[in-house]
């Protein structure tokens, strides 16, 4: 076992489960305001895909191909590394489409649109609609959990960003759950409650990975969850995020903050 891996575990699983809690975040700009900033949530959205996007291909996927290349040879340990990216992928499809598109919380919708619909409904649909959107939540945010806490226990500063990352795009996520649940109970608590509990899925998948992979840790193991990380963040953001940018009716502005992503996190990996 590596050397301080107990200050690392922690840190990471902190990570996780601030990322995963920024759902939270999402709550209060559902109680406290009538309109959705688009032209912000267009332009962090598209920056939380430039990270995400940027850090997997140019740096997991890289850093895991070079590793697994060391340990298995050149043919060997590049197939092995693309199984694992695309594995990732395949993962991220399964769950996706194990939560119906009428439950997808991916499918979020602006506050002012959750308000003016959620009158005309009654409280009892409502109020099951928001708890389908806090579980289906927390099947999504599951391997994004994996994702933060597997970076993070590699390498800190990647950790940091993807964290930010996932935390950005929780945001929205957060309103869809409160605002049918806050409507049909007329209760903020019940509402934070239950948008609270959708984000503690990302600690969760933390633990899991933790409790897997831990006890058999190796180098070329860590090598091949860090390329199906990769992959895994990579349909979020294709599947998820920028079609979300693209919602709010901002196009170029996503785009810019794709690109301004990229650009940070080009940057933050040269000082760093």
């Amino acid at each position: 076992m590596i050397e301080g891996i107990n200050d690392k575990v922690l840190f990471a699983f902190m990570l996780t489960l601030l990322a995963g809690l920024s759902t939270g975040i999402g709550s209060c700009l559902a109680f406290f305001s009538n309109r959705s900033d688009t032209r912000f949530l267009a332009a962090s959205l598209g920056f939380s895909g430039g990270v995400m996007i940027y850090i997997s291909l140019v740096e997991m996927l890289s850093t895991a191909n070079d590793t697994l290349i060391a340990i298995h040879g050149k043919l060997d340990g590049s197939l092995c590394a693309a199984a694992a990216f695309f594995s990732g992928i395949g993962v991220a499809i399964i769950i996706d489409r194990i939560v119906p598109p009428a439950e997808n919380p991916h499918e979020v919708k602006r506050v002012e649109e959750m308000i003016h619909l959620a009158p005309h409904h009654a409280n009892q649909r409502l109020m099951r609609s928001g708890v389908l959107f806090a579980l289906a939540l927390g099947l999504h945010n599951f391997p994004e959990g994996i994702a933060t806490f597997a970076a993070a226990l590699t390498e800190p500063t990647m950790g940091i960003s993807i964290a930010i990352a996932v935390a950005i795009h929780n945001i929205p996520e957060g309103i869809t759950v409160s605002v049918p649940i806050y409507y049909a109970t007329g209760s903020r608590k019940k509402a934070f409650f239950w948008s609270f509990m959708s984000g503690l899925a990302e600690p969760a998948g933390a633990l899991l990975a933790w409790l897997i992979i831990m006890p058999y840790i190796t180098e070329s193991l860590l090598a091949i969850v860090y390329a199906a990380v990769a992959g895994i963040m990579v349909f979020i953001s294709f599947d998820e995020l920028l079609p979300l940018a693209e919602e709010y009716g901002e196009h170029h502005l996503a785009v810019y903050g794709l690109i301004a992503g990229m650009l940070v996190m080009a940057l933050t990996l040269a000082v760093f």
